[in-house]
């Protein structure tokens, strides 16, 4: 008989995903050491947002019957950090793949920069990247692309943007702190930011802070996390 335990009854996990794992990896790493400590065939465990691998921060895990609720957790406001580097595009936009498209980066103020951040602010239409889960047609576009597929049609999204703050300037990084909707692509926000700037750019680093009112620094490290 398989022994009573709080994750089968359902668990809200904060986890500070490390750099170059995916969310899934911390789903399965998470599950095992559940699986190992209560002697369990098997856990129900979902993360209620994903990160890119190359993103660190805030993931939120539920457990057994809080699995129930991912859906109540998806459509919080999420607030990152992170860094856009100006000069060069990528096609995922990201530093996942090489850069190109290489270009003179002016010799911007920090206000400049903060008044693409403006035009960046409120509701607006955000094409998500070719790089990305969406599916069109049934079709992840990921697949597409690394096909080098470039026919499926992209539709813009409405996304809220409630602040974009230039945090610190060290051309050719900029460094900023956006607040945001469900669905918003930081990945589309810093290539749109370099088309604004005329330089092109793309996402160098970025971490989650917080998902609704939960924050990271509430959060476990995925390498000292066991049960």
């Amino acid at each position: 008989m398989e022994e009573s335990n709080p994750y089968t009854e359902g668990q809200i996990l904060l986890i500070d995903k490390p750099y170059g794992i995916t969310s899934f990896g911390v789903v399965k790493k998470v599950r095992y050491e559940i699986r190992k400590k209560y002697n369990l065939k098997k856990i129900k465990v979902g993360h209620s947002g994903t990160l890119d691998p190359l993103a660190t921060g805030l993931l939120i895990l539920l457990t057994g019957k809080k699995t129930k609720e991912i859906p109540g957790f998806t459509g919080l406001d999420k607030v990152y950090t992170g860094t856009i580097k100006l000069g060069a595009t990528t096609p995922c936009f990201d530093r996942e793949m090489p850069e190109e498209n290489h270009q003179p980066v002016p010799n911007f103020f920090l206000d400049e920069l903060q008044s693409f951040a403006n035009r960046y602010t409120g509701n607006i239409e955000q094409v998500p990247p070719a790089f990305s889960a969406i599916k069109v047609d049934g079709k992840k576009l990921y697949d597409s692309a690394r096909k080098g597929d470039d026919s499926m049609e992209i539709k813009p999204r409405e996304v809220t943007i409630h602040e974009f703050l230039i945090t610190g300037v060290e051309l050719p990084l900029v460094h900023f702190r956006i607040h945001c909707s469900k669905g918003t692509y930081i990945r589309s926000a810093a290539h749109d930011f370099g088309k604004m700037a005329k330089c092109g750019g793309y996402l160098y680093n970025l971490r989650r802070e917080k998902i609704g009112s939960y924050d990271v620094k509430d959060s476990v490290e995925l390498k000292a996390w066991e049960v």
